[in-house]
């Protein structure tokens, strides 16, 4: 289990602890206050030149594309912080189109490359401009806000910076996750980000608990609701009931042990209902999400025993071997790899230990918690997550790496990766 993480420490700012917040805590005391001497640029710095500079991070795609080794192929430290003041300045422009590019820019930036002091002194500029966006913007700036938010977050790791901006966006984002008028991309985007926010920024457990009770509200709408029914339909919600499992079994790993056994009371017997969805992907979420309640439960107690162990099996079993010919072959040979996995972890606690190697370092996932926090952090990383795993002091402690390793130059150039190594 992820070592700041663990059940019944102390929570997160109670200690010295808590995934380099130390480091962040002393950079604030020297730079915390500086945000509000930041100017705005001029009409004549956001023209057509500063869209030239800026051109280049606009495409959503391009920082995710070249990487963190853009900075050293192309430009300075200078011209990147240059273009990422463009961006920042385009978040405010009229141009819905122009906004969100300018967000999904910026995004890709801070998930390839460490900017720690750079979006310190500017973490309330870019707080509004999320927080505007997601109240005024439609689906897409939605969810690039959203996107932004999760991925500032995790630049600035546990610490007052982030918990303010959780204490703004917060309520918005739960807002946005609750209403059915709103565009169900975005409503799926805000629960992740919702999650992952919590994860790294509440200090109160109070809110913890009332953002699992904001998720689960919405991924139980999928439960089965008549006895006589034996498969579950999928909605265009499903997508949002799922996000929200996902987000809310992410931050049960953070609950106290008490809270923990009461969840399981709640969800274990009404959690595999979930596994008839005739969507593959929500299926899959199930499986993974009882594995790890599973490990939980049995962490909590090594004797603990499931009534419905016999049905509960017969169901991962014929999942395993699923030979359903309506169903696609590639959604068939995805579930059966996973669910192969998790009827071993119910039935003999075992899991299949995974290694991820980036640079010269490797970790191994060798538990289910592990597992969810790493494909949690992935998702909203994508191909910065080697990168933020070598550098990120918060994603490090998570997963117990220990401070970050320097590299020299030569050593940097060695293991940069092809996008065609990438995209493996």
């Amino acid at each position: 289990m992820p070592k700041n993480k663990k059940r019944n420490t102390p929570h997160r700012g109670s200690s010295a602890g808590g995934g380099g917040s130390g480091a962040a805590a002393a950079t604030a005391a020297t730079a915390g206050g500086q945000h509000r001497n930041v100017q705005p640029f001029s009409d004549e710095d956001a023209s057509i030149e500063t869209m030239s500079h800026c051109s280049g991070y606009s495409d959503p795609s391009s920082f995710a594309e070249d990487g963190p080794e853009v900075l050293d192929e192309e430009g300075t430290q200078e011209d990147l912080e240059y273009k990422l003041k463009g961006l920042i300045d385009l978040t405010l422009d009229k141009s819905a189109k122009t906004r969100q590019a300018a967000l999904e820019g910026i995004k890709n930036a801070l998930a390839s490359k460490m900017l720690y002091e750079f979006i310190l002194e500017r973490r309330m500029t870019l707080t509004d401009s999320i927080e505007r966006c997601l109240k005024k913007g439609k689906s897409d700036e939605q969810r690039a806000a959203a996107a932004l938010a999760s991925v500032l977050c995790i630049q600035l790791g546990p610490g007052i910076e982030s918990e303010e901006i959780l204490k703004t966006l917060g309520p918005i984002l739960k807002k946005i996750i609750c209403d059915g008028s709103a565009s169900m991309q975005a409503r799926q985007t805000c629960a992740t980000c919702f999650g992952v926010c919590c994860f790294i920024a509440t200090d109160d457990i109070t809110e913890l608990y009332s953002t699992l009770e904001c998720l689960e509200n919405i991924f139980t709408k999928s439960y089965l609701k008549e006895k006589d029914t034996t498969v579950i339909c999928s909605t265009p919600n499903t997508v949002l009931h799922i996000s929200s499992l996902l987000a809310w079994t992410l931050l049960l790993t953070i609950c106290p042990i008490n809270e923990v056994k009461k969840k399981l009371e709640m969800h274990f017997h009404k959690l595999p209902s979930l596994l008839s969805c005739d969507d593959v992907n929500m299926r899959i979420a199930a499986g993974e999400s009882l594995a790890l309640l599973f490990e939980l439960a049995r962490g909590i107690e090594s004797d603990f025993f499931y009534e419905d162990m016999e049905s509960l099996t017969q169901m991962l079993r014929a999942l395993a071997t699923d030979g359903n010919k309506h169903r696609a072959k590639v959604d068939k040979r995805k579930q059966r790899s996973v669910f192969r996995d998790v009827l071993r972890a119910v039935e003999e606690r075992d899991f299949p230990t995974e290694t991820i190697k980036f640079g010269p370092e490797r970790m191994y996932i060798d538990c289910w918690v592990k597992k969810h926090t790493y494909d949690t952090f992935k998702e909203v990383l994508g191909s910065g997550m080697q990168y933020h795993l070598q550098s990120n002091e918060f994603l490090r402690n998570v997963f117990e790496l220990g401070p970050p390793v320097m590299l020299d130059a030569a050593t940097l150039k060695t293991m940069k990766i092809s996008r065609f190594e990438r995209g493996q």
